[in-house]
């Protein structure tokens, strides 16, 4: 029979070649790629530095999307509501880690959806008050993560605009009162507003025309200043808030550097893409097998001063020497 000449070689290849084409279940099974499941409480464009640095941090832990993770996205676009059902979809989908992105609000959600699933998340205030964790060096559950304690820092930032515009006794605070942590960052604003001698005039906002009518009202309520307090809503709002403070032309402090960049006049905050770079990482050592429990949950301390020069000469304001001295970043 011509089958029994048939040489090595040519026995391998023909062989290899139906192998090929057997269907998928035959062949030797591969196991399944990790999927990290990304709950964010804004929008795309509103994280889009955060998701890059998140990926940088990511990769450096020998994990890149496409290789051997995916990565599937799930944005609230700032209604907060829909954050439950997002996590419980990351959840039927089997993610092996959720990244709750945008403040303690995703973070809630994913902790009601989830006791098994490991959870990263970056959030702006204590994490044990609000029971995420714990304690801060041993988390204790399936959550762990990057606090930034943002609601601390406004105290600082509202300082930093009373240096800057001094004649500005009426202070106006732009607040989502949708935000978990709205109430803490009011109280700690008042609080520092005592200490400086200032009256705070709190502005609800919550969706795009509610911004519109709080901005509208700065006139009435006599305003001199505006501080918009950090939200993952308003980080989808940019344009919007830029926009508006130019048409009103108010000094407003913000709480991240692209609101400067976009043409506000300063902002004072933590680097949240240095944050999520550190959460990438805190992902990568999860899937490598460490447990949320035992990993630290993470303070960043990297915070920056930014000044755009231009917005301060269309509003005629001179930047004190004494502010401008710490300014990490200023835009002519």
């Amino acid at each position: 029979m011509q089958f029994g000449r048939l040489k090595r070689r040519e026995f391998i290849s023909l062989v290899g070649g139906a192998a090929a084409s057997w269907p998928f279940g035959v062949r030797a099974q591969q196991p399944a790629m990790p999927m990290v499941g990304w709950l964010g409480s804004g929008s795309p464009a509103g994280f889009a530095n955060d998701v890059a640095a998140f990926r940088e941090g990511l990769n450096g832990t020998v994990f890149t999307e496409g290789r051997n993770v995916t990565i599937e996205f799930r944005w609230a676009e700032g209604q907060y509501d829909r954050l439950p059902a997002l996590a419980a979809d990351l959840v039927q989908r089997s993610a092996t880690v959720i990244v709750a992105a945008g403040g303690a609000v995703s973070a809630l959600a994913a902790k009601a959806i989830t006791t098994t699933v490991p959870i990263v998340f970056v959030n702006g205030s204590d994490p044990v008050k609000f029971g995420l964790v714990e304690r801060l060096n041993r988390p204790g559950g399936n959550l762990t993560g990057v606090v930034t304690f943002s609601n601390v820092i406004e105290a600082k930032r509202l300082q930093l605009l009373h240096e800057t515009v001094p004649t500005a006794i009426v202070v106006a605070v732009l607040a989502n009162p949708s935000n978990a942590d709205m109430a803490r960052q009011l109280k700690t604003l008042q609080t520092a507003a005592q200490a400086l001698g200032l009256q705070l005039v709190v502005l609800n906002a919550g969706t795009a025309s509610e911004i519109d009518a709080a901005y509208a009202s700065l006139a009435e309520r006599r305003a001199g200043a505006l501080l918009v307090c950090s939200d993952s809503f308003f980080a989808s709002r940019v344009a919007q808030l830029v926009a508006l403070s130019a048409r009103q032309a108010i000094p407003a402090i913000y709480w991240q550097r692209e609101l400067p960049v976009a043409g506000g006049l300063m902002s004072y905050g933590n680097s949240f893409p240095e944050a999520y770079r550190q959460a990438g990482t805190y992902v990568g050592r999860i899937l490598k097998g460490e447990k949320p429990a035992d990993i630290p949950v993470l303070q960043s301390t990297k915070f920056e001063l930014v000044m755009n020069l231009k917005t301060a000469r269309a509003l005629g304001l001179t930047i004190p020497p004494n502010v401008l001295a710490i300014a990490d970043e200023v835009i002519e």
